[in-house]
């Protein structure tokens, strides 16, 4: 509550009615802008010379990155789309949910490392991780492979921030920067003009772009995020976070058979010093029962639930 007038947003009836802004576009280049300052003052992405475009949610986004890195050759087989165990299962059922020609989910990127038939791979790869928290890096290598990096907890109220990332296709999400998950907003940040089109034409025909009154509430939302020394929304969130961290971890301990997962300090830039990881709502909670059932390896050995 402390900041409930600065961040107030009110929009007259007359106001924005139209589609567009006045340059014809459905993109705030205002806001646009206070994006680049939020990742440039975090250090967590590289914004210089990319694209950004904006979507309803990170979800909403994942699904245009998709289309846009699938092949369109009706004579090529699907692109496989694929992700490391355990991963955010909306992955796999908005995936299949579309059912497009074009691509489909193909479970776990490890499975593939041998691969030698020149299919295109479209790898989801999540750092921090949900539902683990693990600063994940891509399995799949070669000239057949694309990326979609979702870096929804890539934040210092999250996770230490070890360099800014610097890769193709970055998604981020207001509701994990804010809290605003109610807003519906994402963006991503894309090299490859060519993609940025693609993505660009998903949402205008899925959407016709995001709400012109959700744009202006996170630019006011931003704002009062960089005001100050642009640090405050951060350390709160960071406490807040570690509080629940500790406390979880304090009660578990005293558990024969469930035990979180070990997270290891390490130096973050933004806070200039040394820090454990605070994992937001996915917290992994492991227990030590045998579950061959699985079907793949991985889950033979130790049982994971989300809280």
């Amino acid at each position: 509550m402390k900041n409930a007038a600065s961040s107030a947003v009110v929009v007259a009836g007359w106001h924005r009615m139209s589609y567009e802004y006045s340059d014809g576009s459905l993109i705030s280049e205002e806001l646009k802008a206070h994006i680049q300052k939020v990742h440039a003052s975090v250090g967590n992405a590289v914004t210089d010379g990319k694209y950004i475009i904006f979507g309803a949610g990170a979800t909403h986004l994942l699904n245009a990155a998709v289309h846009a890195l699938s092949s369109n050759n009706a004579s090529s087989s699907p692109t496989k789309v694929v992700a490391s165990i355990p991963y955010y299962p909306v992955y796999k059922e908005q995936t299949e949910f579309f059912n497009s020609e074009d691509y489909k989910f193909n479970e776990e990127a490890s499975m593939w490392k041998n691969d030698s038939s020149n299919s295109t791979f479209i790898e989801l790869v999540t750092s921090p991780n949900n539902p683990d928290g693990d600063m994940k890096k891509a399995v799949l290598q070669g000239q057949f492979v694309k990326r979609i990096h979702d870096l929804a907890y890539y934040w210092p109220h999250f996770t230490p921030i070890t360099a800014p990332a610097d890769e193709d296709l970055m998604i981020f999400t207001l509701s994990k920067l804010t809290g605003h998950a109610g807003s519906r907003f994402g963006w991503a940040i894309i090299k490859d003009e060519a993609v940025y089109k693609r993505m660009l034409t998903y949402m205008d025909l899925s959407t016709y772009g995001v709400s012109r009154e959700t744009q202006l509430r996170v630019l006011k939302l931003l704002k009062v995020a960089l005001s100050g020394n642009g640090r405050a929304m951060y350390e709160f969130g960071y406490s807040t976070m570690k509080n629940r961290w500790t406390k979880l971890s304090k009660v578990l301990s005293q558990s024969k058979r469930f035990s979180t997962q070990n997270l290891k300090p390490q130096y973050c830039s933004f806070s200039q010093q040394f820090r454990t990881p605070s994992p937001g709502i996915y917290i992994y909670v492991v227990s030590c029962l045998d579950i061959a059932t699985r079907e793949h390896p991985y889950n033979k050995t130790r049982k994971f639930h989300s809280i």
